[in-house]
């Protein structure tokens, strides 16, 4: 069993997954920044690997990955962020990344090296899983979780077989594009949750354009078992990038609001 499978198993409402870029606005103030999360209510913490051609994200995000390699962002020093973490929490750590770091890394070296780290689960979101069978292989021998994404346009037919693929919980997008909040989520995120549900037994966690309180309890509503916010989190570090201790007050308030809206 995961840390991933555990938490969903025991946690008895919806988790809140807060994302990040490793490294953003620089290596010791990235690892402060995802401590930040946690300490305000994450209940999963999402690492986006910085890359240099982000394609599924926004441009708030887009720039996060931008400052992140301008502040030397390595995937070793992914790794010891990861370590850093693990010295003061057992939250569920998630990667997003682009599959390119992982193939050039190795994907049996990238899959020990994160095991080893303490990460859980791993998003390759450009991998489609008829092209995962070597890496679901190594994640498989290492127990870190295969986490997959599903649109509103994907198809039943293959939303079942992208679910065979997945293990930990199933992404679903509230809209098709790139992320970055949204004054309003798409009026397709309540069909999407339950055309996953009869598809698949796994956590259904809901992300992209999720940026206010009651976007978070329009998706509780929905019977989805966990909602994800990034850009929303990513915009404070923007705000605030001449002054690290209001950059991580005004994330600290934040993250407490949308875990607020969640209930018990």
């Amino acid at each position: 069993m995961t840390r991933l499978s555990d938490l969903f198993r025991t946690i008895g409402r919806p988790v809140l997954i807060g994302f990040t870029v490793a490294g953003d606005p620089d290596y010791e103030s990235g690892i402060g920044i995802a401590k930040t999360i946690i300490g305000a209510g994450a209940d999963i913490l999402e690492l986006g690997v910085p890359f240099t051609d982000p394609v599924a994200d926004g441009p708030v995000i887009q720039k996060a990955h931008g400052r992140a390699l301008s502040g030397g962002a390595t995937t070793d020093r992914l790794f010891s962020t990861v370590r850093e973490i693990r010295k003061s929490s057992d939250v569920p750590i998630v990667l997003l990344v682009y599959y390119n770091i992982i193939y050039r890394r190795g994907v049996g070296e990238f899959c020990r090296e994160a095991a080893a780290a303490g990460i859980d689960g791993i998003l390759a979101v450009d991998l489609p899983p008829e092209e995962s069978e070597e890496m679901e292989r190594h994640l498989g021998q290492h127990c870190i979780d295969r986490i997959s994404i599903v649109t509103p346009g994907t198809s039943d037919e293959r939303m079942k077989m992208i679910a065979g693929h997945t293990s930990g919980f199933l992404y679903l997008t509230t809209l098709l594009g790139v992320t970055g909040a949204r004054e309003r989520l798409a009026k397709e995120s309540r069909e999407l949750v339950r055309r996953a549900g009869k598809h698949s037994d796994l956590p259904l966690c809901v992300g992209f354009g999720i940026s206010r309180p009651e976007h978070v309890r329009e998706i509780v509503s929905t019977g989805a078992q966990g909602v994800i916010v990034g850009s929303a989190i990513v915009s404070r570090i923007e705000g605030h990038l001449d002054n690290v201790a209001a950059m991580n007050e005004d994330i600290r308030e934040y993250v407490k609001t949308l875990r607020d809206a969640i209930g018990n």
